[in-house]
């Protein structure tokens, strides 16, 4: 499988999707730092949310195979600006978090206006769509095993 870097704002699930994505039982911990597992990255808040520490995720970035900007749907605006996914020579790909609150469809707007073309909705407590996020890096993997 691909490694996934994960980058999103504070409190928008990314903890909890590499806690679904790697089989843990789910439980709160602040991320204080990049976190590395055997395919997933978990990247804090503010490294998303402040611009000096927002470099260090583009050099993470060379780290990952795709990298998933997480917006949940409770969030009341996204970091991300317009077509922000041109910058990274990697598979960007969105992840709608939280999706059994506010509003799932107004976060999809948000992330393909930063320019991702596959969005995935995700529950990380229920697990509801975490197979099929697990299912398309494994898709990736293959795809890019079969062009060399």
């Amino acid at each position: 499988m691909k490694r996934l870097l994960l980058i999103g704002r504070s409190g928008c699930g990314k903890t909890t999707l590499t806690q679904a994505l790697n089989g843990e039982k789910t439980h709160y911990k602040k991320t204080q730092g990049m976190v590395f597992n055997d395919f997933v990255i978990d990247s804090p808040g503010e490294y998303a949310e402040n611009h000096d520490l927002g470099c260090a995720l583009a050099l993470y970035s060379y780290e990952a195979d795709v990298v998933a900007l997480l917006i949940a749907a409770d969030d009341d605006y996204s970091l991300f600006p317009p077509c922000i996914t041109c910058l990274v020579n990697r598979e960007v790909i969105g992840v709608v978090t939280k999706i059994d609150k506010k509003d799932p469809k107004r976060a999809e707007r948000w992330l393909r206006l930063s320019g991702c073309k596959d969005v995935f909705f995700v529950n990380s407590v229920t697990g509801e769509g975490v197979e099929d996020l697990i299912s398309h890096l494994k898709q990736h993997k293959n795809n890019k095993n079969q062009e060399k």
